[in-house]
This record gives structure tokens, C-alpha cells and sequence, in this order.
């Protein structure tokens, strides 16, 4: 078949309105499941210290009857500290580009910070899990806060040759030998915070250790509807003989080159801030708008043995 001679088709015309959709489809990851999960507390100047302190160890203790009191050894609190980072998000747009009529948004100004502000949130959450120590910095170079790996010491586990940082957020563990994740690691680790003293309440692990956790058999909780239809194969909650652990999968742990798992007590960290979430115009140059989203924070360790980490994991 052919078209009839001189019919007028789409082919021909130049007044077809534009067909554009007013939505703008976005399905970039936004959750940051550690720094959700910690607490929020305050920081009041560019070093944050907390203390720390310990019971003694259990011992033998019996008293004669009617014996002078014997007074026990005692010791001091330590203090342990880490740098505020300063982090932020610059946004300019001309003056035509805040004027036009753009689709998918009403104020493209607005459009851009609710968007900068998911990106900084994710950029924190990349602080924390990126191997970086602390740094005070000076005039030229910025402040870093030290990041989860530096700070645990105490319970973990590392691959051949590999081990954990020292603890105090100025070195990082050395790596080992690459290894899958088995279960015996994880609940050798677990039993380690556990003796420590720790309550685990969150395993946060990369997505595909997170598939590697669910083919694991021992004592697990499964949900998902009740229908006869559903294979059960996914392991959110694993029921340790310590307690129930939530298994987290991290999305930003797959952009980093960091090969590990976080098994962490929650309420035992702590986001401290020093200039909480904010929005300051910048000054004006010219036909053009500014303005920088910006946070001063740090991570407060608040007892690196309530925590585990797992090292040289195969993702």
C-alpha cells in the first residue's frame, strides 16, 4: 500500500505541540540506613569528645565478718573525640532558567534543593562507611571525621593477614584475603560483641552479602505473606543466640571499594552535629542565583565494643 498523492501527514507538518510529560521519574536509591538508624545529638565546637568507661571484670569477693572496709582500685573515665566535616551542595541557575516555564516542576529552585538535599544525606552516609580517618585540618586542607572502620577495634573479624583498625579513628584496619561471608564468621562476631557487652540490633551489609545472609539455615525469621504460594527466601530478622539482629541491605555500601559488614548497637553511635541541615543564599555575581545546602557533623563512637565489623568480604 502507498499513501494518496499530496496527503498531508506528521511527516510534513512543523505545528505539532511538544508531548512531554509533567512528571520527572527519579528512581535513584535515597535511603542511608545507618545514619537513620543512629541517634542525633550536638556538637559544640570542631572537636567533639565524649567519655568512655568500663566495669571491672567479674572476681572472687568475700568479705570476713566484721572486717575493715577495703577500699577498691578505681579508674578514670577515657575521652575519645572526633572532627566535625564540613559537607555541602551548591546550586546556581540563571535568571532565564528560574524563569522559564519548566516542565515536571513549579520552582525549579525548590526542584533542586529537595534534590541536593537527598544527595548530601547519601554523601554522610558514605562518610560513615568509607575507610577515612579523622583529620583537623587547617587553612588549606578540609577536616574529616574518622568513619566506622577506624573506630572498631574489639569484635571483629578479618580476612588472612588482614586486621582492625586500632580504635581510636586515626588508622584503618589492614586489608586481608578476600573470603566469602559464612555464617560460623557471623556468629563468631556476634558472640564477641555479646561478650563485650554489646546489644546488637542492626547487620548492615551490602546488597549482595544480603543475598549471601538469606541462603544462610539456622535460626532465622522470614516474612512475607501467609500464602502457600510464597517461597520464603529472603532472611530480614536473623534470631542469634544473643538476640534478634535486623539485616539491612545498604545501597551505598555497593559504590564504595569498602569489602565489609557493620554489626552494630544502635544507640551505642551517634550523629553529632555542630551546624545542623541548612540553606544559605550565596552572594550575587550577575544574573544568577545561588544558594549552598551545608551540615557540620561528626560520628560519635560512643563505645566502639558495643559494635562488630566483618573485613575482607566477597561482594
Amino acid at each position: 500500500m502507498a499513501q494518496p498523492t499530496n496527503l498531508y501527514d506528521t511527516f510534513d507538518t512543523t505545528g505539532i505541540r511538544e508531548d512531554l510529560t509533567d512528571v520527572i521519574y527519579n528512581i535513584s536509591p535515597e535511603d542511608t540506613p545507618i545514619l537513620s538508624a543512629i541517634p542525633r545529638t550536638a556538637a559544640k565546637g570542631t572537636k567533639h569528645e565524649w567519655q568512655l568507661d568500663a566495669l571491672a571484670a567479674p572476681a572472687a569477693n568475700s568479705v570476713i565478718e566484721g572486717d575493715d572496709a577495703t577500699i577498691d582500685a578505681m579508674a578514670a573515665t577515657t575521652r575519645a573525640f572526633n572532627f566535625t566535616q564540613i559537607q555541602d551542595k551548591v546550586i546556581a541557575l540563571s535568571g532565564t532558567q528560574s524563569s522559564v516555564d519548566a516542565a515536571g516542576r513549579a520552582d525549579e529552585m525548590a526542584y533542586q534543593i529537595a534534590k541536593k538535599s537527598k544527595e548530601l544525606k547519601k554523601d554522610m552516609e558514605f562518610a560513615l562507611i568509607k575507610g577515612t580517618v579523622q583529620e583537623a585540618g587547617d587553612a588549606t586542607d578540609a577536616r574529616d571525621l574518622g568513619s566506622l572502620p577506624t573506630w572498631i577495634k574489639t569484635n571483629g573479624d578479618a580476612g588472612t593477614s588482614g586486621s582492625l583498625s586500632t580504635g581510636s579513628g586515626t588508622d584503618l584496619p589492614n586489608s586481608g584475603t578476600d573470603r566469602d561471608l559464612t555464617e560460623t564468621i557471623l556468629k563468631t562476631v556476634i558472640q564477641e560483641v555479646y561478650t563485650s557487652g554489646g546489644d546488637l540490633d542492626l547487620l548492615v551489609v551490602p546488597p549482595s552479602v544480603k543475598q549471601v545472609i538469606s541462603g544462610f539455615n539456622a535460626n532465622t525469621t522470614r516474612f512475607g505473606p501467609a500464602d502457600k504460594r510464597v517461597e520464603y527466601a529472603a532472611i530480614d530478622v536473623y534470631s542469634s543466640d544473643f538476640g534478634d539482629i535486623q539485616v539491612v541491605p545498604n545501597r551505598v555500601m555497593a559504590t564504595t571499594d569498602e569489602k565489609l559488614c557493620f554489626l552494630l548497637q544502635s544507640d551505642m553511635a551517634a550523629a553529632a552535629y555542630l551546624r545542623d541541615f541548612q540553606i544559605g543564599d550565596l552572594a550575587k555575581t550577575g544574573d544568577s542565583e545561588k544558594k549552598q545546602l551545608l551540615v557540620e557533623w561528626t560520628l560519635e563512637m560512643r563505645n566502639e565494643a558495643a559494635h562488630g565489623i566483618i573485613l575482607d568480604i566477597n561482594q
